[in-house]
């Protein structure tokens, strides 16, 4: 049976994806900081879904690990998804460099550094899918979370162009663009309930639409529709705004 690695493995939503995937035939790379504490989450799967679950530890910010990382993997993956996150609020990220620094290598360099060592290989291979979870906040920058709406913002073009750069290889790369999902990284905020999508849903839509080879998803899928009339606001007018 093929292996999917999922990195940033530990969020609610990755959790899901092992879930989804598992029951599905697929051994795992569950790859986390302090992965150990996701032993019960493998035993569950193994004895659930009788898959092979490999607990890998990785930093997604320990750029210079990365390539030994991959390497050091005992069979290459089929797929690899990044769930690997962080989001705090706008006004503390504008305030401390370091968690607009944190933001930025998180969502956005930590993810290429990893993405280009998997497209490599995928590309010399001529096989493998790549799903990376960006955001609707990257659709367009607000003054609530524009530090990281703009790196799920440079994230959603880098898997733009990789999926232009690995079509001819046969390696598909799909982009998902969550709206408001219920996680430990949300729970802080009052989101309202009929935009609100659950981790396992999220999940679900992620394993249909990369198995039908889908290059970009909204998850819930309303929000494909409330993103296009946000875009099309114009400047002189959405400056002005709070939304």
């Amino acid at each position: 049976m093929s292996y999917v690695l999922i990195l940033g493995a530990k969020s609610d939503m990755a959790k899901e994806l092992a879930r989804v995937y598992a029951k599905n035939g697929y051994n795992l790379y569950l790859a986390a900081r302090e992965a150990s504490t996701l032993e019960d989450l493998k035993q569950d799967i193994e004895v659930r879904s009788g898959v092979d679950v490999e607990l890998v530890e990785f930093d997604i910010t320990a750029f210079e690990t990365h390539e030994k990382f991959y390497t050091s993997l005992k069979k290459r993956p089929l797929g690899v998804i990044v769930v690997a996150g962080f989001m705090c609020e706008q006004k503390v990220a504008q305030n401390d460099w370091s968690k607009s620094l944190q933001t930025i290598n998180v969502n956005y360099t930590g993810a290429l550094s990893i993405l280009n060592i998997v497209a490599n290989d995928f590309e010399k291979e001529r096989h493998g899918f790549i799903v990376g979870i960006s955001s609707v906040a990257g659709d367009r920058g607000r003054k609530t979370n524009y530090i990281y709406g703009s790196a799920k913002a440079g994230f959603s073009a880098y898997l733009s162009g990789l999926r232009n750069r690995l079509y001819e290889s046969g390696v598909s790369v799909l982009t998902v663009k969550p709206g408001f999902v219920n996680t430990k990284m949300t729970e802080s905020l009052d989101l309202p309930k009929n935009l609100t999508a659950q981790p396992e849903d999220v999940a679900e839509d992620i394993f249909k639409a990369q198995q039908r080879g889908r290059n970009i998803i909204y998850t819930k899928s309303i929000w494909m529709f409330i993103m296009l009339i946000i875009k099309h606001i114009p400047e002189f007018i959405f400056k002005k705004m709070s939304i």
